[in-house]
């Protein structure tokens, strides 16, 4: 992965939910821009937000941006 891109949110799966990525591990699923949020907030990022999330280049989003999300 390259290490300009640390976070990989991954496309919907049947259930609406985008895996994450934050470095070399998988953190869970996430079901908004909250959800990855709080998944960066535990990585270290205390005080990242939805807008964050959804303006950073430092996320590699795969089968649609911060604004596809599965139903």
């Amino acid at each position: 992965m390259a290490p300009d891109r640390p976070v990989v949110i991954y496309p919907p799966t049947d259930d609406g939910g985008r895996r994450v990525r934050i470095g070399g591990h998988f953190v869970g699923l996430a079901y908004g821009l909250l959800d990855v949020a709080a998944f960066l907030q535990e990585a270290g990022l205390q005080d990242w937000d939805e807008m964050d999330v959804a303006r950073s280049a430092l996320i590699e989003w795969r089968g649609g941006g911060a604004d596809v999300w599965g139903h």
